[in-house]
């Protein structure tokens, strides 16, 4: 089969199988990370990873970097000439992010089996190195494989959803993001979350606050898509992870033959749905 059919296929099949639907409220506040002015979301960043499928992520013949193959993001989406990052490129099918040496934290609907397991990368650096420009060829260092899922829940009654899983090596010059190990958030808190709206570079997003909080999740104002899912999202006040964006609003709606952000205010909404880090009981223990 044609390399590229075989790219679309799985593209195709990953954002229909693990993205689940967000939105924007209010202003869209993603922006890139080079375009970010505050440092700290800056070094929170470098410790987000890429879910991309191991058959779009190349070894060079030098064996030094890898090469990501990618789409355009407005041409596969069928977005709209206006929406924001059309000429962007777009890989991942899920978001996640550092926990340990070697462990990383995601959403459970990302990584639903071994095989889910053996057959992604996760791609730490994959992010937009200006205004036109990304960065597709990402060192060895920043490339890992998932060895197995340590534990996971994808809970339809409670709605509790993650994945705790285990690299295959420990991650070389990355730093493990700092979490919540008791109580949990309250509401107003404000937030940050870092992750792959719709499979583009690495985004960053503030202007949230938490809506409500019960013993599983909790809900916020989050300007998220699919593709974010496994996002950390960080209490801006102390730098800790939170937890773990996994569910939210439509992404898209349709105008004129094409799609745009599907937006509404910024006190309207559902709210994103976002696991407690707490609910990782594996990692509590460690």
């Amino acid at each position: 089969m044609d390399r590229l059919i075989v790219l679309i296929t799985l593209l195709a099949f990953s954002f229909s199988t693990f993205s689940r639907e967000k939105i924007i409220y209010g202003d869209d506040n993603r922006v890139d990370v080079y375009a970010s002015t505050n440092s700290d979301f800056v070094e929170l960043s470098k410790s987000t990873a890429a879910m991309i499928n191991k058959r779009s992520v190349k070894l060079s013949k030098d064996k030094k970097t890898y090469k990501i193959s990618t789409f355009n993001f407005g041409t596969r989406m069928n977005a709209c000439k206006d929406e924001r990052f059309f000429n962007q490129p777009i890989a991942a099918s899920c978001s996640g992010f550092l926990v340990g040496e070697d462990l990383l934290v995601t959403a459970g609907h990302c990584v639903t089996s071994a095989r889910d397991c053996k057959s992604s990368s996760w791609v730490f650096n994959y992010k937009m190195k200006n205004e036109t420009e990304a960065n597709l060829d990402i060192s060895t260092d920043n490339v890992y494989s998932c060895s197995k899922i340590i534990s996971r829940s994808l809970d339809n009654q409670t709605q509790n959803d993650y994945a705790l899983i285990k690299l295959d090596r420990k991650a070389k010059n990355i730093t493990p993001l700092k979490f919540r190990t008791s109580g949990k958030v309250k509401k107003k808190t404000k937030l940050v979350v870092i992750g792959h709206p719709s499979g583009l570079p690495t985004k960053i997003a503030d202007g949230a606050s938490v809506r409500k909080v019960n013993n599983v999740f909790f809900t916020a104002n989050l300007d998220t898509y699919g593709g974010n899912s496994g996002s950390a999202v960080f209490n801006i006040a102390t730098g800790d992870v939170e937890g773990i964006l996994v569910r939210g609003g439509k992404d898209y709606s349709n105008r004129g033959g094409c799609r745009v952000s599907n937006r509404v205010g910024n006190r309207f909404g559902g709210g994103e749905g976002v696991t407690l880090i707490t609910n990782i009981k594996e990692l509590m223990n460690l």
